[in-house]
């Protein structure tokens, strides 16, 4: 079942810079650990990841660097600062707090009778 949009928009910045947090990545490379650390349950276009790095790079959050590929490429490299990992601190609290109020409203609703 594909992702919706609106769902995955809310917690984009929240992925980019978890999988900043454990190393410096390229957007191919950001958009694939997506992927493969959702077990493909999560999809986001290369579009989208550099939309929320050119966001996160102008709110000081993250910076790019360039690095030499082979003999004549290069690819760019965003690294999370400072800012960013405090920022990921927010957002992964707000992200659990927002969890744990849909669990609660589950649950509550799950031993709820149905009206008749």
């Amino acid at each position: 079942m594909p992702t919706r949009h609106n769902l995955i928009s809310g917690i984009t910045d929240l992925l980019v810079l978890s999988i900043l947090s454990k190393g410096d990545r390229y957007i191919y490379g950001l958009t694939k650990s997506i992927h493969d650390y959702s077990e493909g349950k999560i999809n986001i276009s290369l579009n989208t990841v550099y939309t929320v790095t050119y966001k996160l790079e102008n709110e000081k959050k993250i910076t790019q660097y360039s690095k030499l590929v082979g003999r004549k490429r290069t690819r760019v490299y965003y690294h999370i600062e400072e800012a960013g990992l405090k920022y990921l601190q927010e957002l992964t609290e707000e992200f659990k707090n927002v969890a744990s109020g849909y669990d609660a409203i589950m649950a509550a609703l799950e031993s709820e009778k149905p009206e008749e």
